[in-house]
Parts: structure tokens; C-alpha cells; sequence
């Protein structure tokens, strides 16, 4: 952990960078940069404010985020970034550069949608009347386009003072899937960053400071033998029974593992019609918990259950891994470095209209109706207590030194990935999280490119936490993108 001193030394910086007509003379370069980063960003408000709603409008999910990557990888380019398209095998990843040398400072930027979650910009259930069902019920819209507009900003910055180094922003699809930055970091994208950005929207202003759990994303197919499950059903293997003996199995297990650990799925496949056997069947399982370890615990005794499953239906078994994260790597002299960031500019405000949106959005759920978070939180000392989910920017984390955060974008307390936050993301006032997030993104990126000190913190935190072990991909090693039918 840096010495406080230097936390305070950085806060001190900050609040000049940003408010006085003359910098300090002891930071100049770093408050130059930060000024111009900012004064960029602001002037880019209007085109992420665009970026942002033309994604809510086009919501599409995993891997098929066509137009979505296409018109943000489009303005980087108008903007003068070199674009690579289709990196590590996804149609819609891309990788935006801009600069040459070190230091590479990167940042994420996630587009994909949610099936299902669809709504009108209203604080009530209203259907899209364009008939679109996906939403962007995680905010993955707002995600884009402040990552983008800080990539543009940090560009102009350094353009104008004269700065050198690389700005690169990675296009990263299919985040709810915990697909996307998985296979890039398995195939080497990130491995040259000396640091990489990233942030989501939320219902707290926040740095992060817990690591989530790590994951394995994998699907069981059961392959039996169809019969009229009437006149013949001896003839029959029901592929359905070795899937609910699975899941049977499973659920007993869950008596038996730690309080950290989740396990769910859903069936997409269970047959036809009622009267014929199920020859095909297919069980999709989420398995969490706090590390890789703990994680392949689990996973190897849910496939002995899969096993038995079949062995006692006397159906054939295959096994998918989709997928695998990481717990997030936390790094903190960039967490330290944000925070001051994050207070300086602050939370977003809302009018008392947008208040009021938010108020009659959680009186229609039940909820209390407190509106919009309108603090930044502090950052504890310590690790904040395991919540949420999983993410594959943990995949990042594991390479480079990498640092996130949370901007208020919905109405605190409504239900996550639903057509609440969907609506919520779809108003100008979640805008407003995104304008805070690109500048502090930006200031964050130009602390990194002109101060050599902080990127010498941070790598040496991040080695010492690693040991100086080399990432390993939770994926076997000949194994390609799952795409959606119609990229296969």
C-alpha cells in the first residue's frame, strides 16, 4: 500500500490541476496534461451523449453488437486512431490505438445488451415501440461512449502538450457472457499495457474495492434415444431425465459448499413434445466463488454429478467450458490515484425532475423511494466485503495493472439487468454518469502517462501480488469463440 503522504501529495495536485490558473511547479507537466485531458472530455460531452443513446437505441446482445462496435470503432477512427476489427476471433472486438511507445495506457470499452430486458425510457413497464426486446438493463451503452470519449480526450490532450505514449481503447464485446476480454487475453491483446481503465455504471459512486468472484461458464448436452413415450418408452433414452438428475444432484450439493459459492443455470433444451422421449437435452451452469481454486473444486464435482447423471440414464455426456474469470485483481496506488480523481470531479447531480423519474421508477417496484445516489463513497483501507457478480475485465486485471470504478447511472436500489435499469439508461440523466466517468477516466490516464512514479507503484504492487507468476487463461489452450449461429 503507498504511504499516505503520497495519497495526500496526489489529492493536493489534483484539486490545482483543476482549479488554478497556475499549476504547481513541482507537478507542471501532470497538471498541464490534466487540465487539457479535462477541457477535452468537456468538450466531447455532446458526442458521447450521442454514442450513448444511439447504443441504447440499437441494444444488441452478445457477439452480435454489429452496429454498436461499428460506430465506435468508426469515430476513434475519424478521430485519428489506428483500428484493428475482428481481433481474437469476435467479428465485433476491436482494438483502437493511437500514440506510439510507452507508456500504453489502456481502457475498456463494453457495448453488448441484455436479452429480455427491453423497455421505454419510462419510470413504468412499457414495451419499445420499435418492438426491440434487448436492452441495455446493465448500461453498457453509457460504458462505450465515456470510454471512448476519454480515449478521444487523452488523445487531444497529449497531442496538444506535446506528450508521448500510446492511448489505446479496447473494444470489448460480449461482457455478459464473460466472453469477450477472456478470449482476447488469451490470445496476448492485453499483455503490452502498462496500465488499463475501467468503469461501469452503477447505482454508487465508487471506486472498486472488492473482487467479485471467478467463474466457469460451461454447458452439459445429454444425447439419448427418442421413442413414443407411450407405446414404446423401454426403447427410449430420455435425454431430460439425465438433465434433471443433474440438476437434482446439484441442488443437493449446494448443502455442502461454502457461503461463497453460487451455482445456477437454466435449461434451453428439454425435448419437443411430451410425447416423444427427449432425445437432446442441454443444462447451461454458472458455478462462482472467491478464486480460480475454489472454483475448479466445485466444477470438477458438478462434472462427476453430469457423469453419474448419464451413467444412470444410460445417455452420453459432453462437456463445453464457454468460459472462465478470474476474482479481480485489485491494485491499490491506482485505486488510491482514482479515488482523488473521483473527488474531485464528484458524483453526478440530477435536477428534480430526473429525481422525481427515479422516485416514481422505485414507488412501481416497491421500492423506497429515495431517488438518485448523489454521493462518492470513500475508499476503505482494507478489501470491502465480497457482493455481485463476476467480470471478465478480472481477466485484465491478471495481466496488467488495472483499476475500476462505479458512477451513479440508475435509480438506487432497482432491480439490477432488468427493464428498470434499461429505462434508467435510456434518460439523459444517466448521461450524466457517463460525462463523469470519461473525466475521470481521462484525468486518471493522464496521471498515468505523465507521472512515472505512480506506473512504477503500480507494477510493483501488481508483481508483488502476482509473485511474478505469468497469466494462464482459464480456457483450454485450442479452444475458439463460441459465436452466435451465423458467425460459426
Amino acid at each position: 500500500m503507498l504511504q499516505p503522504s503520497y495519497s495526500m501529495k496526489r489529492l493536493i495536485i489534483l484539486a490545482f490541476a483543476i482549479t488554478c490558473v497556475v499549476p504547481i511547479a513541482s507537478a507542471q507537466d501532470t497538471s498541464l496534461l490534466k487540465r487539457a485531458a479535462l477541457a477535452a472530455t468537456v468538450d466531447l460531452e455532446s458526442e458521447i451523449h450521442r454514442m450513448s443513446m444511439t447504443l441504447w437505441t440499437y441494444s444488441e446482445t452478445a457477439l452480435l453488437e454489429t452496429k454498436s462496435a461499428t460506430i465506435l470503432a468508426d469515430i476513434l477512427e475519424a478521430e485519428g486512431f489506428a483500428v484493428e476489427r475482428g481481433v481474437a476471433g469476435m467479428p465485433t472486438a476491436f482494438v483502437a490505438s493511437w500514440g506510439s511507445g510507452s507508456p500504453l495506457i489502456g481502457i475498456l470499452a463494453e457495448y453488448d445488451a441484455l436479452p429480455g430486458v427491453g423497455n421505454e425510457a419510462k419510470p413504468h413497464r412499457a414495451v419499445r415501440k420499435d418492438g426491440v426486446t434487448t436492452g441495455h438493463g446493465c448500461g453498457h451503452n453509457l460504458f462505450g461512449a465515456a470510454s471512448v470519449g476519454a480515449a478521444m480526450a487523452l488523445k487531444r490532450a497529449i497531442e496538444a502538450q506535446g506528450a508521448s505514449g500510446t492511448v489505446r481503447l479496447y473494444g470489448t464485446p460480449a461482457e455478459e457472457t464473460l466472453v469477450g476480454k477472456v478470449y482476447m487475453a488469451k490470445e496476448g491483446i492485453f499483455d503490452d499495457a502498462d496500465a488499463v481503465l475501467e468503469w461501469h455504471p452503477g447505482q454508487k459512486t465508487a471506486v472498486r474495492n472488492q473482487p467479485g468472484r471467478a467463474l466457469n461458464n460451461f454447458e452439459v448436452e445429454f444425447f439419448g434415444q427418442a421413442a413414443h413415450a407411450s407405446a414404446d418408452p423401454w426403447n427410449g433414452r430420455s435425454s431430460l431425465d439425465a438433465v434433471e438428475l443433474m440438476n437434482h444432484g446439484v441442488n443437493l450439493m449446494r448443502e455442502h459448499v461454502r457461503p461463497s459459492t453460487r451455482i445456477h443455470y437454466v435449461t434451453p433444451r428439454a425435448g419437443e413434445v411430451p410425447n416423444v422421449v427427449p432425445e437432446y437435452a442441454k443444462v447451461w451452469y454458472f458455478v462462482r466463488d472467491v478464486d480460480r481454486e475454489s472454483v475448479s473444486v466445485w466444477y470438477d464435482w458438478i462434472l462427476k454429478i453430469a457423469e453419474g447423471a448419464a451413467l444412470a440414464t444410460r445417455t452420453n455426456h459432453k462437456v463445453f467450458l464457454v468460459t472462465g474469470v478470474h476474482e479481480y485483481n485489485l491494485n491499490r496506488p491506482l485505486q488510491e490515484a482514482l479515488q482523488a480523481n473521483l473527488e474531485s470531479v464528484g458524483a453526478p447531480s440530477f435536477t428534480d425532475e430526473e429525481q422525481a423519474f427515479a422516485k416514481e421508477l422505485q414507488k412501481n417496484l416497491g421500492l423506497k423511494e429515495t431517488g438518485y445516489d448523489t454521493e462518492v463513497q470513500p475508499l476503505s483501507e482494507g478489501t470491502d466485503p465480497l457482493e455481485g457478480g463476476s467480470t471478465d475485465a478480472a481477466e485484465v486485471s491478471h495481466i496488467a495493472p488495472t483499476v475500476g470504478f462505479s458512477i451513479v447511472t440508475a435509480a438506487d436500489e432497482v432491480p439490477w439487468h432488468s427493464w428498470a435499469t434499461t429505462a434508467c439508461h435510456g434518460t439523459d440523466a444517466s448521461v450524466k454518469g457517463a460525462l463523469v466517468a470519461a473525466k475521470v477516466l481521462a484525468l486518471t490516464g493522464a496521471d498515468l502517462f505523465a507521472d512515472s512514479e505512480l506506473r512504477r507503484a503500480a507494477r510493483e504492487y501488481f508483481d508483488k501480488k502476482t509473485e511474478g507468476a505469468s497469466y494462464a487463461s482459464p480456457l483450454p489452450a485450442e479452444q475458439s469463440v463460441p459465436l452466435p449461429k451465423g458467425h460459426r
